[in-house]
């Protein structure tokens, strides 16, 4: 493990932050992913008659879009690690 110190501070690795910055790349392609499939399973809930909205049917997808957006929450701190130094 390579560590550079800079002026005081530790730097990682240019090989590391090159990693960090493809793994912050493939994660915000799977956002996108993931923000069109809830769009497109919202429309479908929202197309529903309102019988099936309350029903088991619409139940379910409601839960789904819930975890989705959970996950995009728990997405958007990447942006974080681009400021890894």
């Amino acid at each position: 493990m390579r560590i550079i110190q800079e002026k005081g501070e530790l730097k990682m690795d240019k090989e590391r932050r090159e990693r960090i910055s493809e793994a912050v790349g493939l994660i915000h392609q799977a956002r996108e992913i993931l923000e069109e499939v809830l769009e497109e399973e919202q429309k479908c809930y929202e197309s529903l008659p309102e019988g099936m909205q309350n029903g088991e049917k619409g139940e379910q997808m409601q839960e789904n879009m819930e975890i989705i957006e959970d996950v995009l929450g728990c997405l958007e701190d990447v942006d974080d690690l681009e400021d890894i130094s």
